[in-house]
């Protein structure tokens, strides 16, 4: 799926929540702990896709606020966090004012940016002064399981693996910081599993976004790949890893 296809996460919207919405919850949950995120905290996510993060931080009384720019997304996101003030936008062009939030975050959103200098530079001015900044993607590809599929998929296509971005590398959201003129304050690897209760699960998390035929075409490929992480009931266990930086905004 490319991620800035905004028709297309709409139209899979249902699916991702379904298959990939709790998938983030051990870095949510770890930013919450480092950004020291309570009630009346204000918070806003950055890619907020179908609401998760937003539902937990209602959970913990926090003010949330969520952007998305695919709007199948958003109305999901509005049904999972009622009080939360969720928009159709943009990471480069967020409608609110500087310094309105405690904590800006984003989770797996960040790289899909058109210009990542410019997404952190509004994550800043709409953070304020000696606020909080914490982005969380994934790790290099060796740390993913699930990266082992997509290079399956990716060779049975004929293609190279996509490499990985400037972001997911050991570094990388540490370098983006200093470029951004932050002060970092946690650097982590946090581990997130992903799960498949049997074959048809696994191909439709894998192939999400593919039609049918698709999915039949990339099915074989996915099983083959996938065994190694097969479990004894029939279904699948992926251990991956995101890298989560955290960061303070100039007092």
């Amino acid at each position: 799926m490319d991620g800035a296809d905004e028709d297309g996460w709409s139209a899979v919207a249902g699916e991702w929540a379904e298959l990939w919405g709790g998938f983030s919850d051990p870095a949510r949950r770890a930013v919450v702990a480092a950004t020291g995120i309570g009630r009346a905290s204000r918070v806003l996510d950055i890619g907020c896709g179908s609401g998760e993060f937003l539902a937990m931080l209602d959970g913990i009384g926090a003010d949330a606020a969520g952007i998305d720019p695919a709007p199948g997304m958003v109305a999901l996101a509005r049904a999972a966090a009622p009080k939360a003030d969720v928009q159709t936008a943009s990471a480069e062009s967020l409608p609110w004012s500087d310094g309105s939030f405690d904590v800006v975050c984003a989770f797996n959103a960040l790289q899909f940016a058109e210009d990542t200098l410019d997404a952190v530079a509004e994550m800043v001015r709409v953070t304020k002064p000696g606020g909080l900044i914490a982005v969380a993607n994934w790790a290099e590809r060796s740390r993913n399981d699930i990266d082992t599929i997509e290079e399956a998929l990716a060779v049975a296509d004929g293609e190279e693996p996509i490499p990985d971005g400037d972001l997911r590398p050991e570094g990388g959201l540490e370098s983006l910081f200093a470029e951004a003129g932050l002060k970092l304050v946690v650097a982590d690897i946090v581990e997130v599993l992903w799960t498949a209760s049997d074959d048809e699960t696994l191909v439709r998390g894998v192939l999400l976004g593919e039609d049918a035929k698709g999915q039949a075409a990339g099915a074989a490929t996915v099983l083959s790949a996938a065994a190694p992480f097969r479990t004894g009931d029939g279904g699948y266990r992926l251990r991956n890893a995101f890298r989560l930086a955290v960061a303070r905004t100039p007092a």
